[in-house]
């Protein structure tokens, strides 16, 4: 007899934990379902489902380098004293000052985009009066 009783309350555990992963589940399914419903009145941002889409994204990591490049050219120029160097990166800094605004507006939003950063008000408060 004491091996059934055994058998049974395993049996019962086993039934209870499966009760409540299933509703666990379906909590879990009304709950995605109540935040897709608030992004779609815009209540909330689709910042996870953002996040969800750019898992394995190496777009980050390129604009990083991009970014960093001119900084670790500059690094390199200044402390090996190449004057060739330092002067490409003062003719590229004087090429990127002359550029439009909205052009840089529009990098640096694109990179905040991808950071996250929320960056749609640079282009209305950046544009030191130029058209």
């Amino acid at each position: 007899m004491f091996p059934w009783s055994i058998i049974g309350t395993a049996l019962k555990t086993g039934a209870e934990i499966y009760k409540n992963k299933k509703k666990s589940e379906i909590i879990m399914s009304e709950a995605r379902i109540v935040h897709a419903e608030k992004m779609k009145r815009g209540e909330i941002e689709y910042s996870g489902q953002i996040a969800q889409n750019q898992k394995g994204d190496w777009k980050d990591e390129f604009v990083l380098l991009v970014l960093t490049s001119p900084l670790a050219i500059l690094f390199y120029s200044v402390f090996a004293e190449d004057e060739e160097i330092q002067a490409k990166l003062d003719l590229y800094f004087q090429k990127l000052q002359e550029m439009p605004w909205w052009i840089v507006s529009l990098w640096v939003s694109v990179v905040a985009a991808i950071y996250g950063i929320k960056a749609t008000d640079l282009i209305k408060t950046n544009n030191g009066g130029k058209k």
